[in-house]
């Protein structure tokens, strides 16, 4: 449940704050007349996602065993690129954000109403559809029942109210800092999807070794214990997983997790360190020949 609340309150979040950048933008520029437009946008996104949602989860249901574990398990990848992708753009842009939004919002305003809602389609959409595709992966990897999903929505609600907030002045976040320690955390959810993945697709026979098992201690943490059902929420914790499944959880979360945690430039080298060499003519050149002389 932790994990699918991360998720909800990440996600979220990050559409929340859209918003309201959004929002106090064009009232701020006295265009509060051009609300309605913007919500409309909102709207048609949120629409979108829950269609989308709603396909995900229905749609596959008539699929023959082996289809559904294919198609998840090829979501579960795709989930998992796009997530990883959007927390290390968020990681680069975070500080940016307002002044990324305005500039798209003027050039919006500029012109027209269906660009505007455009706008606000495509910022909060975006949003949507990646925190529909991964939520409904994550809870396919958490099991069926209410938790998960009663998880993704208070963390929804929790970046709602903290949106609202952020909105009223009554809250200040360090977005640096909040996009970093959540997008960490996230790094470690999403490579538990993408074991759950790699599996679905052992199942469906488009990767091989389901049987090769690189451990199993089902019986020292049981599925269906409380502690089991735990570390499953929360991490897609699997008591047997295959070596197949094992290798790739490992490498994308060293990985990627260093990478995200690693400081900015870091691995640029130290070519701009050394300053650069005069050239033979003008007054650099001069000075060089002089020193040389010395």
């Amino acid at each position: 449940m932790f994990s699918n609340y991360l998720i909800g309150l990440r996600e979220g979040l990050e559409a929340s704050l859209v918003v309201c950048i959004l929002i106090a933008y064009l009232v701020k520029t006295g265009n509060k007349h051009k609300l309605g437009p913007l919500w409309l946008g909102v709207g048609l996104a949120a629409g979108l996602s829950l269609a989308f949602g709603a396909g995900l989860e229905f749609g596959t249901r008539q699929l023959t065993f082996e289809a559904q574990e294919a198609i998840g398990g090829s979501l579960s990848i795709v989930a998992v690129g796009l997530v990883t992708w959007m927390v290390f753009w968020m990681k680069r842009t975070a500080r940016h954000l307002k002044a990324e939004l305005h500039g798209k919002l003027d050039a919006a305003l500029a012109m027209g109403t269906g660009a505007l809602v455009a706008t606000a389609f495509l910022a909060v959409g975006r949003e949507g559809l990646e925190t529909s595709l991964f939520v409904w992966r994550s809870v396919k990897a958490a099991g069926d029942g209410a938790g998960p999903l009663t998880g993704v929505l208070l963390g929804i609600a929790t970046s709602i109210l903290l949106g609202w907030l952020f909105y009223r002045g009554a809250l200040r976040i360090d977005l640096a800092k909040f996009f970093k320690w959540t997008g960490g955390l996230l790094v470690v959810v999403a490579a538990g999807v993408l074991a759950y993945g790699v599996h679905d697709l052992q199942e469906a026979d488009f990767l091989p070794g389901l049987s090769n098992k690189a451990f199993d201690i089902s019986e020292t943490i049981p599925p269906d214990s409380w502690y089991g059902t735990l570390l499953k929420g929360t991490f897609n914790f699997q008591p047997d997983p295959t070596v197949f499944q094992l290798v790739v959880w490992a490498v994308y979360l060293v990985v990627v997790l260093n990478l995200f945690l690693a400081p900015a430039g870091f691995g640029r080298g130290s070519a701009t360190a050394t300053p650069p060499t005069p050239t033979s003519t003008g007054q650099g050149g001069d000075q060089a020949r002089r020193r040389a002389r010395d």
